[in-house]
């Protein structure tokens, strides 16, 4: 499970977050202030994937635990959220030397599309997974899935998709995440683009296709092997 510590002095901040990364799927650490960040940090720095931090708390400013976090862990990546706003916003959280930048008051739906653009540029090694059940292989190294040991004829996007929802098995996942992670945040088009792609995915995957399973009035879970 993907590990995401959000440390803010507002509590409200902090607790809407936290419940809308929970809601996701996401395991959530949560500090008051730069002191009980990195504190969780040293504790949790094996498993820490993605960091939130507030520029402006008690203690250590948000600068402060970035700098912690790039010490030890260089490759984890890191969200600035500031009251800054306009330009002026974006030039300052860029010159921390974050990953991102998140401007008060915050919207759960830029929130969202930032932290899936954090975790994709991860820079983790690449290894190729095995799903099952139907001889299921899917390869991110050669980018190519295998049914069986035949290629599958997918088209870049239904690749991008599969290798998405194998990323993050057993976690629901609302059309609009889907929407923004596969096919970016600018993009213009009807949500009704994710359900077309998932149906010929499906059809495309033969016995595995279960493994797509839609959640009433939300997304989809891709299920992860018995």
């Amino acid at each position: 499970m993907i590990t995401i510590l959000i440390a803010d002095a507002e509590e409200r901040t902090r607790s809407s977050i936290s419940d809308f990364m929970e809601e996701s799927g996401y395991r959530v650490l949560q500090a008051k202030d730069g002191r009980e960040a990195m504190n969780l940090i040293d504790s949790n720095i094996e498993t820490l994937d993605l960091a939130i931090l507030d520029v402006a708390m008690p203690f250590c400013d948000g600068l402060s635990v970035l700098h912690y976090i790039r010490k030890l862990s260089p490759e984890t990546p890191a969200l600035m959220l500031t009251a800054e706003s306009g330009e002026t916003g974006e030039a300052f959280g860029s010159g921390l030397g974050a990953d991102g930048y998140i401007g008060k008051p915050l919207s759960l739906d830029v929130l969202s599309a930032r932290v899936d653009s954090a975790l994709k540029r991860r820079s983790r090694p690449k290894k190729a997974g095995v799903l099952r059940p139907g001889g299921l292989r899917i390869d991110e190294l050669k980018r190519i899935v295998l049914l069986n040991g035949d290629v599958l004829p997918l088209t870049p996007k239904e690749y991008e998709l599969l290798a998405y929802f194998k990323n993050n098995q057993n976690v629901a996942m609302s059309r609009e995440k889907i929407l923004n992670a596969v096919w970016g945040y600018d993009y213009c088009g009807s949500l009704r683009t994710v359900d077309t792609h998932v149906k010929k995915l499906r059809a495309k995957l033969a016995c595995g296709r279960d493994r797509i399973q839609t959640v009433r009035g939300y997304g989809y879970r891709f299920d992860a092997e018995d």
